[in-house]
């Protein structure tokens, strides 16, 4: 590639997009399990889940602040191994990462499409499935650390989620390659909340969408594509 030349990147949403499911869902559930999180905070946190899901304003740094009580205080490197492993035993080992992510990032890379996951979930979540699929970096919601490398309830910056998703590829394509020098051409997402990133690319893809992004995608002429795959118990 020449300096005058046009980066390309693609963007993939995590959950429900390159997964099967919705991993801070899984995780709540996995920590409830393990008798991680106090019955008060899972209260509120399915009562946040089901306003999500009927489309209410909801907002999202705070739910994942809620999540990290099981970890606050905790230090970082512990805290990722543990994401780390809970990845591997409850997303990867089941087949959850679908395959025809995997093969659209394959394609894309072949084609020297630099391709990220562009995810409100949880940074050392998706650095794990990097190590595993086929996609070259990620943009995710990382959660504060203190002076002492601890974990805190606080998210670091924006939750990546909605526009964010869009303000965070321009902030890392622009300090990377420079303003005008890269191309968003393909943009994945299965929510409603995807629309501003789906909009930003050259192609959107409606991946076993929601209704409105499925009401969105007829109107744009974006592609729908049916993902689903059927997870082991």
């Amino acid at each position: 590639m020449s300096e005058e030349a046009i980066r390309k990147i693609a963007a993939f949403d995590f959950d429900g997009t390159s997964i099967q499911g919705n991993s801070p869902v899984i995780l709540v559930r996995h920590l409830n399990r393990l008798d991680m999180l106090r019955k008060r905070v899972i209260t509120k946190v399915l009562a946040w889940a089901a306003a999500y899901k009927l489309r209410l304003p909801q907002s999202e740094s705070w739910v994942r602040g809620q999540v990290f009580t099981a970890f606050e205080g905790m230090p970082k490197q512990q805290v990722d191994r543990f994401l780390a492993e809970f990845y591997d035993t409850t997303i990867e080992a089941p087949g959850r990462f679908r395959p025809q992510a995997d093969a659209a990032m394959e394609r894309l890379r072949s084609e020297g499409v630099e391709v990220l996951v562009v995810s409100a979930t949880f940074g050392p979540i998706v650095r794990r499935a990097q190590e595993r699929h086929p996609f070259d970096g990620c943009l995710c919601t990382e959660m504060a650390v203190d002076a002492e490398g601890r974990y805190t309830t606080l998210v670091d910056g924006a939750c990546i989620e909605g526009e964010e998703k869009v303000n965070a590829i321009r902030a890392y394509a622009d300090a990377r390659y420079g303003a005008g020098k890269w191309e968003l051409v393909e943009a994945y997402g299965d929510h409603h909340s995807d629309i501003p990133m789906l909009a930003a690319a050259t192609r959107g893809f409606a991946v076993t969408p929601d209704r409105p992004l499925a009401r969105e995608a007829r109107r744009r002429g974006w592609d729908v594509l049916d993902w689903d795959v059927s997870v082991e118990k």
